[in-house]
This record gives C-alpha cells, sequence and structure tokens, in this order.
C-alpha cells in the first residue's frame, strides 16, 4: 500500500493493510469493533461500545498508557485530532508505531473521514452502517427553527459552540445552535446566559457528563428540557444509522 495520507495530511507508513490496530477514541473504537472486530487489540477505558468489548485497554484518551499500546505491536493506532493530545501521537510516531488522525467536525466531515480510514487505510469495503448513515443525513433538515442549548458539562457549565459535529447535528435537525458562533468550539457559560442567549429549550446528553431527570432540568426552570443520547448526539459510528431518527423524537417533546 505504502504511505497513506490521514485527514490532517500526515503520511501514515502502512505497507500492508493493518492487522493489529489500537482505538483512542470511543466513537471509532466502536466502528472498528463492528467492522473489523479480527483487528482490534486495543481500546481506551472510555470505549463502552459495543458492550462486552474484550480488548486490552490502554488508559484514557487524554492520558494513553504509550508502554502498553507499544506492547501491543500495533500496526496503526487510530486518533482524533480534538480527542487525543498531538504530544501522544507524536511521541507514538517517534517510537515507530504508525497514528491515522481523523478530523471531525461536521456529519460531512465524519462520514467522509470514516470512509476514508475503512476504505484506504484498512482496506476494507464500505461498511454497510456507514452507507446507511450516510443516507440518513442526506435528508434535508426540516423547517424547525426552535432555539436551543446543549450544555455538556456543569461546575463550570459548558455547551456546543460552533465548528463541531454535534453542532452540525443540531442544524440538520432543523435547530438553531444558541451558541453557534464565536471563537470557542466548547464555551463556557452559565444557565442564566443561556436564557439571556435566546435558548427556547435545552437539550442535555448523558455524555460526557450524565445529566438525568433529577441532575440538570432544574438548572433551568422555565426551559424546556429534553434528555438526549450523548452517542446520537456526538458519535460518528454505527450509531449514526439511527441518531436522526432517535433525536428527532427527543426533540419533538420540547419543540
Amino acid at each position: 500500500m505504502g504511505a497513506v495520507a490521514d485527514d490532517l495530511g500526515a503520511a501514515v507508513p502502512l505497507p500492508v493493510p493493518p492487522r493489529r490496530v489500537v482505538s483512542l477514541v470511543p466513537s471509532l473504537t466502536e466502528a472498528l469493533a463492528v467492522t473489523v472486530p479480527d483487528r482490534l487489540v486495543g481500546a481506551t477505558d472510555w470505549c463502552t461500545h459495543p458492550a462486552g468489548l474484550d480488548v486490552t485497554r490502554v488508559r484514557g484518551t487524554k492520558n494513553p498508557d504509550r508502554a502498553a499500546i507499544a506492547a501491543l505491536t500495533p500496526d496503526l493506532v487510530v486518533a482524533n485530532r480534538e480527542e487525543n493530545r498531538r504530544l501522544d501521537v507524536d511521541r507514538l510516531r517517534a517510537a515507530g508505531i504508525p497514528v491515522w488522525v481523523t478530523v471531525i467536525e461536521s456529519v460531512d466531515g465524519a462520514i467522509a473521514s470514516l470512509r476514508r480510514l475503512f476504505t484506504e487505510a484498512l482496506a476494507v469495503e464500505e461498511p454497510t452502517w456507514l452507507a446507511d448513515g450516510a443516507a440518513a443525513w442526506a435528508e434535508p433538515p426540516p423547517v424547525r427553527g426552535l432555539r436551543v442549548a446543549v450544555p455538556i458539562w456543569r461546575d463550570p457549565w459548558m455547551v456546543v459552540g460552533p465548528r463541531t459535529f454535534a453542532g452540525d447535528v443540531l442544524a440538520r435537525l432543523g435547530l438553531v445552535n444558541v451558541f453557534g458562533g464565536g471563537e470557542d468550539r466548547y464555551p463556557h457559560t452559565t444557565p442564566e446566559a443561556v436564557r439571556a442567549a435566546g435558548a427556547a429549550a435545552v437539550l442535555l446528553p448523558d455524555e460526557p457528563y450524565r445529566f438525568t431527570a433529577d441532575d440538570g432540568p432544574e438548572a433551568f426552570p422555565g426551559l424546556p428540557a429534553a434528555l438526549v443520547s450523548g452517542r446520537d448526539l456526538t458519535w460518528y459510528g454505527p450509531s449514526l444509522a439511527g441518531a436522526r431518527t432517535r433525536l428527532a423524537a427527543a426533540v419533538a417533546a420540547v419543540d
């Protein structure tokens, strides 16, 4: 195969299709486990899907155990520019381990990136779930216009901002992200600022912060709140195929 360029344009040496892969991104771990389960040998502690995944754990996305990764003798490590540190990517590469870095900031970007990962880097056919996901999200957004905010953390409060996969998901659902402008992709804010920004509802995912009926809605009295799947909102893997339908159903409850 030779060298193949990842999403950042870095040449990744892949003389043959990788047979031992370590994933440092939960979304990509699920995609790999479903599509090429015989090749996935390592994943982070945060990789929760699919259930019962039996591979070596290599600590977290921000603090991977590079020695443990090297001990697995991978011929490819899969990472993401947002999820993982450049320091870890650079040091893995310096140790002679090929690293493929994805860059995903939109639904179309996710589909294109995943397609390249599987068909170019791993040299397999496009997964059925990816084709189904592309078809599901190709439909034009509904005319809705509901102004929303999507907190992803509290104490301090943080919300989905511009140039993010989740932000693009909101737009494709016909929603207006009141924090969709500016420079910060995940701005810090307060419940009072959410209201002042003109949000008519809040969507509360169950990750990375696990909002529940008893933890989150009470901070926004008077605003409708919908609990949504964080996996559907932020993961770019097999969940793509059904995420749009599930999220639309959740949004309908507060629209």
